[in-house]
């Protein structure tokens, strides 16, 4: 897989934090986004436009992140999912990692964090 071609979906309910993960990964490359605002608006994105990597926050309205992992799941078992969230109890991530996400990044993101989680995902396929 490489940046340039791959398709990112990003959800979070904050426009801030997509445009935050978007401007630190247009470092590293130039890749399609499509972004969603809830877990219910990230399945349907999910389902139209096939994205290769996947960045979601857990707490979301409408749809929380763990709901919107099992289901992107059984549509696609090999799904890349990052978690990307400031979850507080270790039973919401435990959830999440349980139901198919691959990695996780801890907000407040930093720059670093998430190149080393693309870098790490993109080598794995």
């Amino acid at each position: 897989m490489d940046i340039n071609t791959s398709k990112i979906l990003i959800t979070d309910d904050s426009i801030l934090a997509r445009k935050q993960l978007k401007d630190i990964i247009l470092t590293m490359g130039n890749p399609t986004f499509i972004e969603a605002v809830d877990g219910a608006d990230c399945v349907e994105k999910y389902k139209e436009y096939s994205p290769d990597i996947i960045f979601l926050d857990i707490v979301m309205p409408k749809k929380d992140g763990n709901t919107a992992i099992r289901e992107i799941m059984d549509i696609n078992p090999n799904a890349l999912i990052i978690i990307c969230s400031s979850i507080g109890t270790k039973s919401q991530l435990k959830s999440a990692l349980e139901s198919g996400a691959t990695e996780f990044i801890q907000k407040p993101i930093s720059k670093e964090q998430v190149i080393e989680t693309i870098t790490k995902v993109i080598k794995g396929r």
